[in-house]
């Protein structure tokens, strides 16, 4: 299967699959959301395959959602005669064909355990997305935060509300401030954080010891755990997201928001946004991602 944004790669009963768009931080453009679930769809098709890694080439696991044109590369979904279309928006991303967080939970819905591997930056829909994986682990210097809690979205796919206890989850959706590694294992949002030198090893190590369980006992495990939170109230939760999603996608100060971003380019338009908490592009040195912990392409197959 030829991707145009991911990568597929098996050895030795581990599928990986690796965003692969370095040069844009990976982030989220039409194809990839479909990639992701096809790509997730070959490794539960695969009788070798037991465990899937998702991963990240370049600098960053993924900075969400790409906008730097406005978000108009998903007009054909979300709008009619140049204007926002509600009914529209609303069709396209709340049914499990076309909508976003059902191509997430690709992830969670897989009977074969997901370990995202994060590094860099997971920001927003990319956060998203590395919390539908079972098993999250993090380089210590990675962030992972939903800068659209301040402009333009909304939590979408539930995990912030359903991993973190209530105080945090609220905190962190009223605030929108990011979290290291080493402060996402501290609250729970996330499974284990190690230096970045580690990360690769400590993820495929971990994916060979759930090589030697049963895949019967894997896919059991994780679908009584997978029902619990489900009985919770999780799809309920990603249903009103996704609408809430789109409608602050499209306040007057959302549009504006874009409107300058367009005219004086995204990182303009974040630093606005993010001067006041001194995080994310406003972040000193040390509280940004080291931007020498990159992964090589794997290249286009």
């Amino acid at each position: 299967m030829n991707f145009e944004t991911v990568d597929y790669a098996t050895d030795g009963g581990i599928a990986t699959v690796t965003l692969n768009r370095p040069d844009d931080l990976n982030t989220i453009v039409p194809p990839m959301t479909d990639e992701i679930e096809a790509a997730v769809a070959l490794a539960v098709r695969d009788p070798q395959v037991k465990v899937i890694v998702l991963r990240g080439a370049g600098r960053a696991f993924c900075a969400g959602f790409n906008f730097s044109g406005g978000f108009h590369q998903w007009d054909a979904g979300l709008t009619s005669r140049g204007q926002w279309d509600a009914g529209k928006d609303f069709i396209m991303t709340c049914n499990q064909v076309t909508g976003w967080v059902p191509k997430f939970m690709s992830l969670w819905h897989s009977p074969k355990p997901v370990i995202a591997m994060v590094h860099g930056w997971a920001l927003g829909g990319g956060s998203e997305m590395a919390l539908c994986a079972d098993i999250v682990l993090m380089s210590e210097d990675a962030r992972i935060g939903t800068p659209y809690s301040r402009m333009w979205g909304c939590h979408h796919a539930g995990m912030w509300v359903h991993r973190l206890g209530l105080a945090k989850a609220k905190e962190l959706a009223l605030t929108g401030r990011p979290l290291s590694g080493t402060e996402a294992v501290a609250c729970g949002l996330v499974n284990r954080a190690v230096p970045f030198e580690q990360l690769e090893t400590e993820t495929y190590t971990l994916a060979r010891e759930l090589l030697s369980i049963p895949l019967s006992q894997l896919a059991a495990m994780k679908l009584v755990v997978n029902q619990a939170y489900e009985n919770m109230g999780l799809k309920s939760t990603q249903l009103l997201g996704s609408v809430l999603d789109g409608l602050m996608r499209n306040t007057p100060e959302a549009l504006a928001f874009i409107e300058y971003a367009e005219k004086a380019g995204v990182p303009a338009a974040v630093a606005q946004r993010d001067a006041l908490f001194g995080d994310y592009s406003q972040a000193p040195a040390d509280g940004k991602p080291n931007p020498k912990h990159s992964y090589p392409s794997p290249g286009r197959r």
